[in-house]
């Protein structure tokens, strides 16, 4: 009888522990890089319409700023009021995407820090008109250097500077959509400006999919995700769509500062190449392991198109 007892108790313990990951809700943290678009910006006769979208939305989300990208156009008083317009939105966490966007594995230590310490001022006095600080920043590229010793180097100097590497779990070459569709938008192409845009909807959920799989293989559980994005013509139209997608999938959007509370985000970095690669993979143990499993990621079917186009836009 006593048997019996501790094996239900077993076979309920096993049932619980299924239904947690099977039916749990998934979670996940949306970060966009590159802010602000002052570009697109200007062309919308100073409006972001990413912003309102958020802002209609009311989700959490993280920005990382590129203040190099203040100071393109001739408006630049209306681009820093944008810049305070993202800093002021309540649901907004302030990150650091450098000055000018170079890359750590090419220019090396000394450079980047001038990039890094060139408009970092800027932004943490506008972060702290609005009560903010800036604690996160994001590696351009998420390029952390081409072998350890540069990894370890920009850690050390990141972390001196009080600022803390912001991982990601999932991308979806968004650019590389919004490379598409503004070229197709330009063209006055619409019917594939749209089809560009539902492939790059599908293409992000396929790798929201992998990545909950591998994360299910891995851990046993759902992990808290963090999507990384940009502040691009593409996103300032679809990316509610994709949020609303999501929802229908049971995702709960949640804060960069709550995913990072997974204890998944604990481990350490064990990936020392310049490729911007997932955090799932950096906290694998090997580069054969890592590889086995990106063979097994969606297949992309878009980059051949992307390469055609910069080719001939090239040629013009």
């Amino acid at each position: 009888m006593k048997q019996h007892f501790s094996f239900l108790i077993l076979i309920f313990l096993i049932i619980l522990t299924m239904s947690d990951v099977t039916f749990g809700q998934s979670s996940v943290a949306i970060t966009i890089d590159d802010v602000p678009n002052t570009g697109k910006f200007r062309k919308d006769n100073f409006t972001s319409k990413l912003l309102k979208e958020l802002d209609s939305l009311n989700v959490p989300v993280t920005v990382f700023i590129t203040e190099g990208l203040l100071y393109k156009g001739d408006s630049i008083g209306k681009n820093f009021e944008l810049l305070q317009n993202w800093i002021n939105r309540d649901n907004a966490t302030i990150g650091y995407h450098s000055s000018q966007h170079s890359r750590y594995s090419e220019v090396g230590l000394d450079s980047f820090k001038i990039d890094v310490e060139r408009g970092e001022s800027v932004i943490r006095e506008a972060a702290q008109k609005h009560g903010k600080s800036v604690e996160y920043f994001r590696m351009p590229y998420n390029d952390l250097g081409k072998d350890s010793v540069q990894h370890a180097g920009i850690e050390r100097y990141l972390s001196s500077k009080n600022y803390k590497i912001a991982p990601f779990t999932v991308e979806s070459a968004d650019w590389m959509f919004n490379y598409i569709y503004e070229y197709y938008l330009e063209k006055k192409d619409s019917v594939k400006a749209r089809e560009t845009a539902g492939k790059y909807i599908a293409k992000t959920l396929a790798y929201f999919d992998f990545f909950d799989s591998l994360a299910l293989k891995l851990y046993g559980r759902p992990i808290s995700q963090i999507y990384l994005c940009h502040d691009s013509r593409l996103n300032a139209d679809y990316l509610p769509v994709l949020l609303a997608e999501m929802k229908k999938k049971n995702y709960k959007i949640i804060s960069f500062n709550d995913a990072l509370q997974d204890k998944v985000y604990k481990q350490k970095d064990n990936y020392y190449k310049k490729w911007g690669i997932s955090w799932v993979y950096r906290w694998m143990k090997n580069q054969e392991e890592i590889s086995f499993f990106q063979k097994q990621e969606p297949e992309e079917d878009s980059y051949d198109l992307y390469k055609k186009l910069m080719q001939q836009q090239k040629q013009q």
